[in-house]
């Protein structure tokens, strides 16, 4: 059913909180799990660009481990730019079936949900998307 899924990660809970279904979904399924996290590339992110590669990299390789706490091999992809753009150009780069993600992660601005990444993944993905809550 779907043979690759994509799982963009951030650190916020709801993205640690959606892994449980995701292994649900990719064992289910018999998938490809690809694990992405994206640096946004930010003005003010400059002086710590070092650190927010080395967070990056923690948080790619936590997941992986915890995906194989659960008996599943992922592949991990680091990607520098904007989030929802990165998200769905890589869904579309690895013919992904399916993008499932957090509702609620660290991308939601201040000018709300209509902004937020996942909202954004929603209107341009090249494939389903599932918003664990």
């Amino acid at each position: 059913m779907f043979k690759t899924v994509l799982f963009p990660v951030d650190q916020s809970r709801d993205s640690q909180d959606a892994a449980e279904k995701v292994a649900e979904i990719v064992k289910f399924c018999n998938s490809k799990l690809v694990i992405l996290s994206v640096q946004a590339e930010t003005e003010e992110m400059a002086d710590t660009s070092a650190a927010a590669s080395q967070v990056v990299d923690q948080l790619l390789q936590n997941a992986k481990i915890a995906f194989s706490d659960w008996g599943i091999v992922a592949e991990t992809v680091k990607q520098k730019g904007k989030p929802a753009f990165c998200i769905c150009d890589l869904a579309d780069e690895i013919n992904a079936d399916l993008i499932v993600m957090g509702c609620r992660g660290i991308g939601l601005t201040e000018d709300g949900i209509a902004d937020s990444v996942s909202n954004r993944v929603i209107n341009l993905a090249p494939c389903p998307v599932m918003i664990i809550p």
